[in-house]
């Protein structure tokens, strides 16, 4: 029996379309869904990311705790297939660079750390 599995992770944001822009500027990703509410960001046809407002319930209760800071403890990892060309395009967001481009002598590749929007840690990968 062969398994499937395919991560879809959802992080709550603040601002929904403000954060699908940054995160489609810095990965060069399209738009899946849009929307104020909920999105789902989208690479080479595969569903990447999904964004979801912090204060919505839907069907499900909120993602988040509105009182509570967002992306404590959480790395979003990204392997990508051109780190200078997804580095220039995060610095071209004005995005907060935590750390720039080195390499990562454990995992044997360059990583480029930086914050979105709403302080998550997002990490780019060669």
């Amino acid at each position: 029996m062969t398994v499937s599995v395919r991560p879809q992770p959802m992080i709550a944001v603040t601002d929904v379309e403000k954060s699908s822009a940054w995160y489609c500027a810095v990965l060069g990703a399209a738009s899946g869904h849009g929307g104020a509410e909920y999105e789902q960001l989208v690479v080479d046809g595969e569903m990447v990311l999904q964004l979801h407002k912090l204060e919505v319930g839907h069907h499900h209760g909120t993602i988040g705790d509105p009182a509570l800071p967002v992306g404590n403890g959480v790395a979003l990892w990204f392997q990508v297939d051109a780190l200078e060309a997804a580095a220039d395009r995060a610095r071209s967001t004005g995005a907060t660079i935590q750390t720039d481009v080195h390499h990562n002598p454990n995992a044997g590749h360059d990583e480029l750390w930086l914050r979105d929007p709403d302080g998550y840690l997002v990490v780019l990968a060669s």
